[in-house]
């Protein structure tokens, strides 16, 4: 259960929070054994993994058309309904205003320009087995539409029955996605780095994921693909102070919690007061979720934390950096602009953790681990490379030519120097012949 702690000194802070994690060396080694087995055996390694993680192998992995086509037919339309809706917003946040920056010139002659363009192939990651969670293909899959992207595969864990659940097919072909993988946990994401009989590597890897996933991102991102970002178990840290509710903070402490067992959930306040009450809160409604088993554990890694303000609080939470942060006080908006290391901010009594996960608008794929201090949640423009575009005119490149030269010589690069050395010596050829 919640641990309180009273009134931590600073250097205390740090160990106080420590997220758990698994033995990184049985982690490593793991990964280098699933990544050479996929690389060497291809289908037959993520046959064998399937079986010793999931427990069963499916017939085919690739979800057939007519699997797909008959997604939505189990699915209520209250459901259909809510997806549609969370489409909309995602969509509306998502979408760029401008996808050309104007050219510009740094110096008389010297034009540039930034054009964006979309990664190819990439592949996302949907977590599933515990619980289906088709809302995270919505996260993926509207900005890497909107971004361009030219062939989009989704990877997601079988369920208990051996089956993709009918609502994670829906939500793929809602976005417009045709090719989906029944297959999870680290043998997924190595299929999607190497390339398998079944499964075409990716230039890109996205989606969060248990420790397993993040483990096989990582590896992949040494050696075969680039990923999103390392997105690991589930986190959020909410302060509030006496004009909290405190049914408000549990509700959204346990929504975290119930994640995973190595979610971390931390509430921070200036109030004893408002400290027991969550605390009470919070065995009161775990009590009644079906999750509970897991959210319990998850709070045995969790903490309430009293502090003396909430500048402190601030303070705490910009060194941890959450992957969600629940601002629930007074001037809440003013607060938040104080906010420097977060994934995601909700602002206000209102503001619940899950709008973020579902459909307010904004991405639910979030740095997690304190790289938040870092990196950035999903935007269409993860799904996009920066090309750069450089033309000099002759004037251009006689103004900028000394610049290059000394610089060149300094580095003693001297092919570097004479690059620019030949076409100045020709542009002053042409330049004394004209006149």
């Amino acid at each position: 259960m919640l641990t309180s702690v009273f009134y931590p000194e600073r250097e205390d802070w740090q160990k106080l929070v420590s997220r758990p994690h698994l033995d990184y060396g049985y982690l490593d080694a793991l990964m280098k054994e699933i990544f050479s087995e996929v690389e060497a055996n291809g289908d037959e390694a993520l046959r064998t993994y399937s079986q010793r993680f999931d427990g069963h192998v499916p017939a085919q992995f690739i979800v057939s058309e007519d699997e797909m086509l008959k997604s939505g037919d189990g699915l209520s339309t209250s459901l259909k309904e809510a997806i549609d809706i969370a489409i909309a917003t995602i969509t509306r946040f998502h979408t760029l205003k401008i996808f050309e920056d104007e050219v510009i010139e740094t110096m008389p002659g010297v034009r540039c320009q930034r054009k964006r363009v979309p990664i190819n192939r990439v592949g996302l990651y949907i977590p599933g087995g515990s619980a289906p969670l088709f809302s995270t293909v919505l996260m993926l899959a509207i900005p890497a539409k909107l971004a361009g992207c030219k062939e989009i595969i989704i990877c997601s864990p079988p369920s208990a029955d051996g089956s993709l659940p009918e609502v994670i097919k829906y939500a793929a072909r809602t976005c417009g996605i045709s090719q989906v993988f029944m297959i999870g946990g680290a043998q997924a994401i190595a299929a999607m780095a190497i390339g398998t009989e079944t499964i075409q590597a990716v230039d890109k890897i996205f989606g969060p994921g248990n420790q397993f996933v993040t483990a096989a991102k990582v590896m992949a991102s040494q050696h075969y693909c680039s990923i999103d970002m390392v997105a690991g178990p589930s986190e959020l840290l909410v302060i509030a102070d006496e004009t909290a509710i405190p049914a408000f903070v549990a509700s959204d402490l346990l929504s975290q919690a119930e994640h995973g067992s190595d979610s971390q959930v931390l509430f921070l306040t200036d109030s004893i007061t408002m400290a027991d009450s969550v605390k009470k809160e919070v065995i009161k409604q775990l009590m009644e979720l079906p999750r509970a088993e897991i959210a319990s554990k998850a709070l045995t890694n969790s903490r309430i934390i009293i502090l003396k303000d909430i500048e402190t609080a601030l303070e705490f939470s910009n060194n941890y950096s959450p992957e969600h942060l629940i601002l629930a006080v007074e001037n809440a908006k003013e607060w938040a602009l104080k906010v420097m290391n977060a994934g995601s901010v909700f602002i206000g009594n209102y503001s619940p953790e899950s709008a973020g996960d579902y459909a307010s608008g904004t991405n639910h794929t979030l740095p997690t681990g304190g790289f938040a201090r870092s990196s950035s949640g999903i935007t269409t423009e993860s799904f996009m490379k920066t090309i750069t575009f450089q033309e000099l005119t002759a004037e251009g490149l006689l103004l900028l030519a000394p610049t290059i030269e000394e610089m060149a010589k300094t580095e003693q690069l001297d092919g570097h120097k004479n690059a620019v050395a030949l076409r100045v010596k020709y542009l002053d050829k042409i330049l004394t012949k004209g006149s």
